[in-house]
């Protein structure tokens, strides 16, 4: 007797997608194929597709210290909303998430507010860097978190010599933001005044991007720890890292798979500002190569939200950062039925993959034994993105108006549907993703 058995879906598992029942008890998954026994209750998936839970590596919930643009109850929701079922949230918070009572007060946050799973990076510092091989081990963290290039908040090491330190003390995989401090600051003068939002990939240019990534690999080598290169942006950067995978996994955007510049500038204006930035088309096309050749390793949202006040004010006065943790699968999705990747490669850069770059316990795979986390999805669903359907505290998205094919339906978690049509239900029951250590 099963507790919940989902019928007739195409699993997508690691060896490729089949027509499967998935049965689950005591919240993990029991049994794959053609499953004869009962359930308490059966859900028919018929023409749907089964993914693994799709983990988000890379967002920013604001909680504690912004909360006014998003929190940990929100942020968690429009995951579930996009059929998100754990995510790992970014230690630029106020205060900084730089220690353990700090990462602490975060999950103490979490517990019985969060509507996915979660868990949370420290930040890697010149304060904490002798630190960090404990902090790493923490319940609840899932990683240190580094940025080169100053972006919201205060947590920057822009500086070889700290940024050595920090790679010489744990064992893990270290996620970075590599855009160079040092360039940045030259060449800021380019945009003061200037309320021309266009010029943010010239001012944050190619060079400031690659000048840090080679910097970081050779301090990886010379370290001999393992690197984690967050939202490339530049083809010349994928190419590089191309070079370097025995020490670098890789991760993209939808954001940057789906807008290029000028034009997302010329539509939405300061909305399509982040860092790094939105290139031009050249660099979108070398970031979708590096997806095809196997380079890139995951996608995350880097869901950055911003109010819409704050994003109004003239360019460089408006924040860098864009809501994008509910319409990464949507997204997706679309460029999957565009024929830009296949579902089986979509499930290896956010379901595989991030269980295996960061040694997540019974999560991303579709296996007997492993949690029961499902991400269900119509692949012939056509949907319009709208500000009015996103659940995020902010309040928009910048596809808004955007049709896409294939939608998340169902969002389970632990054998339970917690996301259904759009519709959430029961009440938050997130917990805390474990780790290999």
């Amino acid at each position: 007797m099963y507790d919940k058995i989902f019928k007739n879906g195409q699993a997508v598992t690691p060896d490729g997608i089949i027509t499967a029942d998935i049965a689950v008890k005591d919240g993990k998954i029991a049994a794959i194929g053609a499953i004869d026994g009962e359930a308490a209750e059966t859900t028919d998936c018929g023409g749907l597709h089964i993914l693994p839970g799709v983990i988000d590596t890379q967002v920013h919930f604001r909680e504690p210290g912004n909360t006014h643009k998003e929190d940990l109850a929100t942020g968690t929701l429009s995951a579930l909303a996009g059929g998100v079922t754990c995510i790992f949230e970014m230690p630029n918070t106020d205060p900084l998430t730089t220690t353990a009572e700090a990462l602490q007060d975060k999950l103490d946050r979490a517990a019985g507010r969060a509507w996915c799973h979660y868990a949370f990076f420290v930040g890697g510092t010149g304060e904490n860097a002798e630190n960090l091989a404990e902090l790493e081990k923490l319940p609840g963290c899932c990683g240190i978190k580094v940025f080169m290039g100053s972006s919201t908040g205060n947590l920057l090491t822009e500086d070889d010599a700290t940024l050595e330190r920090i790679l010489a003390h744990g064992t893990r995989r270290v996620a970075v933001h590599a855009e160079d401090e040092f360039r940045l600051k030259e060449r800021a003068a380019l945009v003061a005044g200037s309320g021309d939002v266009t010029l943010h990939p010239h001012w944050r240019d190619v060079e400031t991007a690659l000048n840090a990534t080679r910097r970081l690999l050779a301090l990886s080598r010379k370290t001999g720890r393992k690197i984690h290169v967050l939202h490339i942006t530049t083809a010349e950067e994928m190419a590089l890292l191309a070079e370097n995978k025995d020490i670098a996994t890789v991760e993209v955007t939808p954001q940057h798979l789906t807008l290029f510049a000028p034009d997302c500038y010329e539509t939405i204006g300061t909305f399509a500002q982040m860092n790094p930035p939105i290139r031009e088309k050249h660099h979108q096309d070398g970031l979708w190569q590096g997806v095809e050749n196997g380079t890139v390793d995951l996608i995350g949202s880097d869901h950055a939200p911003h109010t819409r006040e704050e994003k109004s004010r003239p360019y460089p006065q408006s924040p860098s950062g864009m809501p994008g943790v509910q319409t990464l699968v949507p997204l997706m999705l679309n460029h999957i039925n565009q024929g830009r990747l296949s579902l089986e490669r979509f499930a290896d850069l956010v379901c595989h993959n991030p269980q295996r770059i960061y040694g997540i316990k019974g999560k991303g795979r579709l296996e007997t034994g492993y949690d029961a986390d499902l991400t269900i999805v119509d692949m012939q669903q056509k949907r319009t993105l709208t500000h009015d359907l996103m659940k995020s505290k902010c309040g928009w998205t910048p596809f808004d108006g955007m049709e896409v094919q294939g939608w998340p339906v169902m969002a389970v978690l632990g054998g339970e549907i917690a996301m259904r049509e759009d519709e959430i239900i029961g009440t938050p029951r997130g917990k805390s993703a474990a780790f290999a250590r």
